[in-house]
């Protein structure tokens, strides 16, 4: 690591100022905010509890959702705060403020140990525009600064990039440690064969990463509706199905680069297609997708289909590492789900160090209840395909560097 972490730290009796993220799933349940998915909570709880068994007073900074610029009460972290309380079985002091007087006095009153959460940074418009004031306001409250946000680190906003100007030393903490390891290091140079899976619906959000990933893997396996636009791009018939139309030049370059390194770059050879994308819509297994059969008119491809669940089965078995990002399918309708739920069984049951890339293969692996058989389970989504990609972070570049 050439950034500082937090283990390089003096932190007894100092003020720690943490941006985490939890920025958590909820839904409304009895006129009260539930969270519905606390990975994000949890896996801030190694930074929190070295920080509280090492004397530091920690102070918490996070957004949560998008209320642009301004207070939006559905958008208060207060929830936040007492869900963690129960989490780590001390009190969680709450600021309805996040910086001026009211945290101030607050942060004067803590003692070693103790943890408070500010407000929602996002309820402020100088966080996402970087503005050194609002940054500097946030140095104020605290002597030392960690970032954790892992999946906020693509961003150059003021709590987690502007802010470190102002403080006088700032390093990563243990979860944007373990981010970094994963998705950098041991992907530097994987253990081979290196298997990549590649869902989603857009090739365009994956450029990057396929690019970058085509000098290392062995196989890419495609799925989800970015599979319509390589199908497209190689004559295949498509139907109905969900397809980026300017983006078939890029396809066949992509195929044609994939050739060029010898990298054994796998489509779908056939899919489930419905008629409608909504639970309880008519779906059929198609025939093998070639130039002849494809998606039948007026018909979308919506998973991928028994051939390919096999076909890309035999290629996970004989991986040494697994990169997963993006389900295969529209797994959120449990009928369309069978591959995105027959990859993760396949990454499940092999002995390859399998790394979960962010985003919704991380939902899906839980649905299928097999977070635990994975390696390593990323919590961010557009700075895990960054990361990944090989580009420098915002909320990694600002931290100290190390002597």
């Amino acid at each position: 690591m050439t950034k500082l972490t937090l283990r390089d730290l003096e932190v007894r009796g100092q003020r720690v100022l943490v941006r985490v993220d939890f920025n958590v799933s909820t839904e409304e349940r009895d006129g009260h905010l539930a969270i519905t998915d606390d990975t994000r909570i949890r896996e801030s709880l190694p930074t929190i509890n070295y920080l509280r068994e090492n004397g530091a007073k920690t102070i918490l900074m996070a957004h949560f959702g998008r209320p642009k610029g301004k207070p939006v009460e559905k958008y208060s972290l207060r929830p936040v705060a007492d869900y963690l309380h129960t989490l780590i079985n001390h009190p969680v002091a709450f600021s309805h403020e996040t910086i001026g007087k009211i945290p101030e006095e607050i942060i004067d009153h803590m003692k070693e140990g103790d943890v408070t959460l500010l407000e929602n940074v996002r309820f402020h418009p100088g966080e996402e525009a970087n503005d050194p004031v609002f940054a500097e306001a946030l140095a104020k409250l605290g002597d030392l600064y960690v970032n954790d946000a892992f999946g906020a680190a693509h961003r150059a906003h003021a709590s987690t990039a502007g802010i470190t100007k102002f403080v006088k030393q700032s390093a990563m903490g243990f979860l944007m440690e373990k981010e970094i390891q994963y998705l950098s290091h041991e992907l530097t140079k994987p253990a081979k064969p290196f298997v990549v899976i590649l869902g989603g619906s857009k090739v365009s959000d994956k450029i990057g990463v396929i690019k970058a990933l085509m000098e290392k893997a062995d196989s890419i396996l495609i799925g989800g509706a970015m599979a319509n636009t390589f199908w497209k791009a190689q004559g295949v018939r498509i139907g109905s199905s969900r397809v980026e139309a300017d983006k078939l030049d890029l396809a066949r370059e992509i195929l044609e680069l994939a050739k060029e390194k010898k990298v054994r770059f796998l489509l779908p050879v056939d899919a489930l297609e419905a008629q409608k994308i909504e639970p309880g819509a008519t779906a059929r297994n198609t025939s093998r997708v070639m130039p002849e059969h494809g998606i039948t008119d007026g018909w979308q491809a919506v998973d991928i289909g028994h051939a390919t669940i096999s076909l890309y089965e035999d290629e996970i078995a004989k991986a040494k590492t697994i990169l997963w990002n993006g389900p295969v399918g529209i797994f959120e309708i449990p009928a369309f789900a069978t591959g995105t739920i027959a990859i993760a069984e396949a990454l499940a049951r092999s002995k390859a160090t399998t790394i979960i890339g962010g985003g919704d293969s991380v939902t899906a692996v839980k649905q299928a209840g097999l977070a635990d058989k994975m390696t390593f389970i990323s919590t961010g989504g557009g700075a895990s395909l960054e990361l990944i990609e090989g580009k420098e972070l915002p909320g990694i570049a600002a931290l100290s560097g190390r002597p």
